[in-house]
């Protein structure tokens, strides 16, 4: 890519610390006010490429970068970050957390009521919400692999101390956050003659074949998913009946705790499980974040480092259950049939009737990220491509907006999702979610980093570029916003409304993204078979004009070997060694071995001559 991603990184790190350390202190929330989301959100932009990336690593003062050091100059030294940084995770983790120990996953100013005369009410501010639940889990989990490292720098027993108690916080927040994902999550099951199974039929069938076919077809895909959901027996979802295989039903994430979840029995201390108001209805939007927490659970720095304890593994396997099961679900119902996808029919419907690009984009992280796993074939992954470069051009992210243009809402101010059920305690609320382009670069990245074929690398590799130089446009420039995201009416005309705090929201999916792309580019290059055979034939003619040259010359003060042909020789050892992984770098050290060794061949011929 075009795209330097530690740079970006780094300048994202200076305006972080920036924006948020002012005059000594910690300054909490940004454009929407602090909250369970926004403050995690805004600590993840360190924390997050602090855990994953080891250029960034902020747990060992000894080895801390100078490049970094240099980006978060306004936060201390060496020695004095990861300090900072304690005292911060603490603040926290204690602000979260209510009188009788439980740790508060609530939404806060991120919910909006649908009639702008209502006012959102104080029971519906504490809601506990997936979002929270998803950002504490990779949060919990960055603080703690921080935690078990830093502790192997210190030595004063009142740091140490301190370790310890947010290891205890973070822990909890941990366990709370899982135990809320197992009961948020839902299946709803209803007739196919519904309005819901219409929806879902119409869908799929995409050939025009009968809905009967179609329906027989369809239940058979899915036989995997709905065996696997019946034997579901830890948190929601495991209360629809889903033996009766006549009716059809669709899985994932609803927007917070399900009305009537039951309680999860557990050894480990999160306090209350506070009663939910959530309508058991899967949400695209819900069930795509859930999905991209979660994924947290099972990395490598979370199995190498130990950082789930017996019980939390238990939960973690129900939660990975839930996890499968939903990507094989949605993955299945976006690619049915044998020709076009459904997913290739833009906008995505839902079974609610309502349609979007934005739920098309949604569907097709899910489906990205299912690739992404399963390392799918360039067949499937050049299908994806067309759905993400058109994405680009009707979201006007690849295009010009022209005036009036109604794409331009998806960017500012957003998709309204309404939050059902969420009446219960006031007026309806909405959650506004206006990542439709960070989303799009993120899994374009994503399938980009699996590709196998090199025409469809690049063309991934060239929306990608496409889409950050949007994105790269929407940075704040000026106040204490300056060079955090976003300002979309630096790009779109119609957007009025312009910022001066930063949007947490939309920056902490720009780190994420920052860190794929410098997780991908730390892979080896791609390996084309036809590329391989050729520097191995180029290879073998070298060598075989090499032992020609070392058989015809003569022997010169005791050695076989003249300097120059060492150096072929080593040149050509060098080309063995890295051709079958580098076949190109192999090509061009033969190329120069095969030059010097024809001047060589040149010379001998014009002393012959003379």
């Amino acid at each position: 890519m075009k795209l330097q991603p530690r740079q970006q990184l780094l300048e994202v790190w200076a305006a972080t610390a920036r924006s948020s350390y002012q005059r000594g202190d910690w300054v909490w929330g940004g454009r929407n006010g602090p909250n369970s989301i926004a403050d995690a959100e805004q600590l993840l932009c360190l924390m997050y490429p602090a855990s994953e990336l080891p250029g960034f690593r902020l747990d060992t003062p000894n080895e801390t970068a100078d490049d970094v050091l240099a980006a978060l100059s306004g936060m201390g030294d060496a020695v004095e970050i990861p300090k900072l940084l304690l005292k911060v995770i603490g603040e926290y983790l204690r602000t979260y957390r209510a009188e009788d120990g439980r740790p508060i996953f609530s939404g806060g100013t991120y919910f909006k009521a649908a009639d702008d005369d209502a006012k959102v009410s104080p029971e519906q501010l504490q809601l506990d919400v997936v979002d929270s639940f998803s950002m504490s889990v990779t949060l919990a989990l960055g603080t703690l692999g921080f935690l078990k490292v830093f502790r192997q720098s210190v030595r004063r027993e009142a740091i140490r101390r301190e370790i310890s108690e947010l290891e205890e916080l973070a822990s909890a927040r941990l366990s709370a956050a899982m135990v809320g994902l197992l009961r948020s999550f839902t299946v709803n099951a209803f007739d196919p003659s519904s309005s819901q199974g219409r929806t879902l039929l119409r869908t799929v069938n995409q050939s025009g074949a009968p809905d009967r076919r179609v329906l027989d077809d369809l239940r058979r895909e899915l036989r995997p998913v709905r065996a696997g959901l019946r034997d579901l027996t830890i948190g929601s979802g495991s209360q629809v009946d889903l033996d009766n295989e006549n009716l059809l039903f669709e899985c994932g994430w609803t927007w917070g705790i399900v009305k009537d979840a039951p309680s999860i029995v557990t050894p480990l201390e999160i306090g209350s499980q506070p009663k939910g108001v959530a309508r058991d209805t899967p949400f695209l939007y819900f069930t795509v974040n859930a999905l991209v927490g979660i994924a947290d659970l099972f990395s490598e720095r979370t199995r190498v480092l130990g950082l789930l304890n017996d019980a939390q593994l238990t939960l973690a396997q129900a939660i990975q259950r839930r996890w499968d099961l939903t990507q094989l679900y949605w993955r299945t119902i976006a690619t049915y049939g044998r020709g076009t996808w459904p997913l290739e029919d833009i906008p995505w419907k839902t079974t609610d009737e309502k349609e979007s690009d934005y739920y098309s984009l949604v569907v097709t992280a899910m489906v990205v990220q299912s690739l992404v796993n399963n390392r799918a074939s360039d067949v499937d992954l050049g299908r994806v491509a067309g759905v993400l470069e058109e994405l680009a051009v009707r979201a006007r992210i690849t295009r010009r907006a022209v005036a009036g243009d109604p794409p331009v809402v998806m960017h500012s101010p957003g998709v309204a999702v309404s939050l059902l059920g969420s009446d219960e305690l006031g007026p309806n609320l909405v959650w506004l979610v206006s990542d439709f382009a960070i989303t799009l670069l993120k899994r374009t990245i994503w399938a980009a980093s699996i590709a196998q074929n090199t025409r469809t690398r690049e063309r991934l590799i060239n929306l990608a570029d496409q889409i950050w130089r949007h994105i790269a446009a929407r940075r704040c420039t000026n106040g204490p916003a300056a060079g955090l995201w976003d300002q979309p009416g630096n790009v779109f005309g119609d957007v009025e409304v312009t910022h001066d705090e930063p949007s947490w929201y939309f920056t902490e999916r720009v780190v994420e993204f920052l860190v794929s792309a410098a997780q991908a580019s730390g892979e080896a290059p791609l390996r084309s078979p036809q590329l391989v055979e050729l520097a191995y034939q180029m290879l073998s003619e070298a060598e075989h004009l090499l032992d020609q040259e070392m058989v015809t010359r003569p022997l010169i003060t005791g050695q076989t070997i003249q300097p120059k042909l060492r150096s072929i020789q080593a040149t050509l050892q060098r080309a063995r060694t890295i051709v079958s992984e580098r076949p190109a770098t192999a090509q061009a050290l033969v190329n120069d071995a095969l030059l010097d060794l024809e001047r060589l061949a040149a010379a001998r011929d014009s002393a012959s001559e003379a």
